[in-house]
């Protein structure tokens, strides 16, 4: 059960109307939906209703995963598989069902999400996919040894790399919210948006 209570729009007010607002009119809902961003009631599904409890903090959060989303030069696939990974590493259920979703209709196959799933590196040819999962394994357990950078080196950009451990910082926040809060775990159909 959730140690947060769901706050509909209805009982939110300034900073926190605002940050609401932010999240579910800015490009999170913008396009196909595939996951939902809210409940029936209209409060916030998955990490998002977290946000609300410190709305400065929750609105820097909620900036920066909009820009590791839509803000970097990294390929929507690699983007998914990076999350992917993360959501396997922590185990985090809503980030898991929310990106498998996203991952399909961005390329990602079954296959590779069973892998990524399994904890393994899907198969993949493409070299900057490659490195970037390689680099994004090894972050999510720590660190990335100077091997591994430099052979990423070889493959990806600078800003590569750090929009890459970025992205992992950021969803290694929302698994550890999502876990200490006990967020309801999800189904595809739960949320309503």
């Amino acid at each position: 059960m959730s140690r947060l209570r769901r706050r509909p729009p209805s009982q939110l007010h300034g900073e926190e109307l605002a940050l609401y607002e932010a999240i579910t009119s800015g490009p999170r809902a913008q396009g196909p939906q595939h996951f939902a961003l809210t409940h029936d009631d209209g409060s916030l599904a998955g990490p998002f209703n977290a946000l609300l409890l410190s709305p400065r903090l929750g609105t820097a959060l909620q900036d920066l995963g909009a820009a590791v989303r839509y803000g970097t030069a990294l390929s929507d696939r690699v983007r998914e598989l990076a999350i992917l990974v993360v959501a396997a590493h922590w185990d985090s259920a809503f980030e898991r069902m929310a990106h498998e979703a996203v991952g399909r209709a961005s390329g990602v196959t079954d296959e590779e999400i069973l892998a990524v799933r399994s904890g393994a590196l899907p198969i993949l040819t493409d070299p900057v996919e490659l490195a970037s999962l390689r680099v994004v394994h090894a972050a999510a357990a720590g660190d990335i040894d100077d091997g591994l950078w430099t052979e990423a080196r070889d493959v990806l950009d600078e800003p590569s790399l750090f929009e890459l451990v970025t992205l992992v910082g950021y969803y290694a926040a929302l698994a550890l919210q999502l876990r200490v809060f006990r967020v309801d775990q999800p189904t595809r159909d739960s949320p309503t948006r």
